[in-house]
């Protein structure tokens, strides 16, 4: 093994913080079966088959310890949800948000998109909790998302290029994995 040199937290956060995300509020239910949410923008999208989704949450939240073998709801916040967004994420609004408690876990109303799951799997992530749940139901709205990068929350901005991407290059339908003779490297040595 070799030895690794210590890297600052606040340096390590910042970088982190260089990749932009979406972001997400956690619902579930507490023992007792009050609502409750976590705003999170470590949220992952795992498998199709069978369709897994994941969420990262610092161990400390109570969200992380209320979604032990509980289902879950990923609410994609839109851009009218920034006061949600901080609501969750501990500076209360003086009402809260809209949501419907209807179904087997609270749901945020007027979200980008949301995935009801049930619980899968939960791993250790040192000082976060790794959850990942069978998605079971889903919505998705035409509104904007609401995304956040370098510690501060944005707006999705104007489209980049021209053409739609239709598939990774070093999928099955590429054609280099299933029985494929040579590998064609991107770039000429």
């Amino acid at each position: 093994m070799t030895e690794t040199t210590a890297v600052d937290p606040r340096e390590l956060r910042n970088t982190f913080g260089q990749f932009a995300t979406g972001v997400t509020v956690v619902t579930c239910r507490s023992a007792d079966g009050t609502p409750h949410g976590a705003t999170v923008n470590a949220f992952t999208a795992v498998s199709l088959d069978p369709p897994l989704a994941q969420v990262t949450l610092t161990r400390s939240s109570k969200a992380a310890q209320y979604l032990q073998d509980a289902p879950f709801a990923i609410n994609i916040l839109s851009q009218g949800q920034l006061d949600t967004a901080w609501h969750f994420a501990g500076k209360p609004l003086p009402e809260e948000p809209a949501w419907t408690l209807d179904g087997e876990v609270p749901v945020l109303l007027e979200n980008k998109a949301t995935l009801e799951c049930r619980p899968w799997q939960v791993y250790d992530g040192g000082d976060h909790v790794i959850v990942i749940g069978t998605v079971h139901k889903l919505e998705i709205s035409d509104r904007d998302p609401l995304l956040f990068f370098g510690g501060k929350f944005r707006e999705i901005g104007p489209l980049s290029g021209s053409s739609h991407w239709h598939h990774c290059g070093d999928s099955l339908e590429a054609g280099w994995f299933s029985g494929a003779e040579s590998f064609k490297p991107l770039l000429n040595a």
